[in-house]
């Protein structure tokens, strides 16, 4: 096995960063394939914690070459900020690789997303105004700028004059006044020179590694329920965080991927508007969130929380192709007499047989229950699966049974050691 995807099997923060951390020492590349710094992932190492918004959490390793691919939207001045940050408290990290075929995030991108949004009224999506959206928009408009274009600067002033005439005639409509020309050009030309050494062509690098069987991490974005096209749209991301993605943004074809895993908590959150059928607005949400810690790495917004949503991981792990999955924060529920989980959704008495599709198709859902004996204890320390209470053991048998897939791996605690591989033929650890 050479080429492994990890993927957020809900709606985003499910812990992934900790995952990619630890399965990157066994890495050679670690790739980002989608999204950008409207995601993060908190890596913790020792009594250090990094906070990652566009960096690979396998950049730790100073043996990875960590690459941001094609499918991203990189903010030039959020990833030269995040970079100083991470070399300032780990002066030796991985070789950083930038795709030219990655878009770049401007300041109207972010002008946009915070007046579109704030224009939407009672009808919010939830963005985390950081312009990603805005930025795929020109993407897809083919109006978009790219890295390649960003570190020329004949082609970067030319492309930024076309495109900034009409960005300030959106921005006059809602009354903003315009971007300077000189300001902006001569802010990101200092970015551009910073980001130049690391923007080099990734497509053939990463085709040429996993043909000579090097390991290659890909890593995830967001969560598989915030897709673009197989979210709770339009309550989702502008890009594709399912595993798919990875191929889209990265050039690596299907055929080529060996092993995904899905990342999913032991109970459900999500950041932002939208549907969360087990969602709980009592006391056992705020003790879960409490327990949990559970606020943004990237917004700081308290995150939604709620029982575990079987029914939801059952379809996420069909549209995945997941081999395995990566059950974290399971040491958050213990201490609950009972644990819950929705194994079917009802509506008007019926049994749903599908995940609904639509945004409308949400109205007068239900969660279907299942009650089971919590446990106690903090189960931290443990190290195998025989070391948990037999509850904790049941759990996740029944998740395993309820998805029809595996649990390859158990997250116990936020740090890389505090996690025990039930499956070793699916990861390379």
């Amino acid at each position: 096995m050479s080429t492994l995807v990890i993927i957020g099997a809900q709606w985003g923060d499910e812990a992934k960063g900790k995952i990619v951390d630890v399965l990157g020492a066994e890495a050679e590349f670690v790739v980002r394939y989608s999204g950008g710094n409207n995601a993060g992932h908190t890596v913790i190492v020792g009594d250090e914690e990094f906070k990652f918004h566009l960096l690979p959490a396998g950049i730790l390793y100073p043996h990875v070459v960590a690459v941001l691919g094609g499918g991203m939207a990189v903010c030039p001045r959020s990833l030269v900020e995040e970079l100083d940050r991470t070399l300032a408290k780990r002066p030796e990290i991985g070789t950083l690789v930038v795709s030219p075929a990655a878009h770049v995030v401007l300041p109207y991108h972010k002008l946009l997303d915070q007046l579109e949004e704030e224009a939407r009224g009672s009808n919010k999506i939830g963005t985390t105004s950081r312009g990603i959206g805005p930025c795929y928009t020109d993407k897809v408009q083919r109006t978009g700028i790219r890295m390649g274009e960003l570190v020329e600067p004949n082609v970067f002033r030319e492309r930024l004059s076309d495109v900034l005439k009409v960005k300030n005639q959106l921005l006059a409509m809602f009354g903003h006044p315009p971007i300077d020309f000189n300001a902006l050009y001569t802010e990101y030309l200092g970015y551009a020179e910073r980001l130049r050494p690391y923007v080099k062509d990734c497509e053939l690098l990463l085709q040429t590694a996993v043909k000579e069987g090097k390991r290659v991490l890909f890593e995830g974005a967001q969560g598989t329920f915030l897709d673009l096209d197989h979210g709770t749209y339009p309550y989702v991301t502008s890009s594709h965080p399912v595993s798919g993605g990875a191929c889209l943004g990265t050039g690596v074809g299907p055929r080529d991927i060996d092993s995904v895993l899905g990342v999913c908590k032991a109970y459900t959150t999500r950041v932002g508007s939208g549907p969360l059928p087990t969602e709980l607005t009592d006391a056992v949400g705020d003790r879960i969130r409490g327990q949990g810690h559970e606020y943004g790495t990237t917004t700081g917004r308290p995150r939604r929380c709620g029982w575990l949503d079987l029914a939801a991981l059952r379809h996420s792990c069909r549209i995945n192709s997941l081999s395995g999955l990566v059950l974290t924060r399971i040491d958050v529920l213990a201490g609950f007499d009972e644990v819950r989980a929705a194994t079917h959704y009802s509506k008007d008495g019926q049994k749903l047989a599908h995940f609904p599709c639509c945004v409308h198709e949400w109205e007068g859902v239900e969660p279907v229950w299942t009650t089971m004996p919590g446990w106690d204890g903090d189960i931290r320390s443990a190290r195998s699966l025989e070391d948990l209470p037999q509850s904790a053991r049941n759990y996740i048998r029944f998740v395993e049974e309820q998805t029809e897939t595996p649990v390859a791996i158990l997250s116990v605690g936020p740090d890389r050691a505090e996690t025990i591989v039930l499956r070793p033929d699916l990861v390379w650890i």
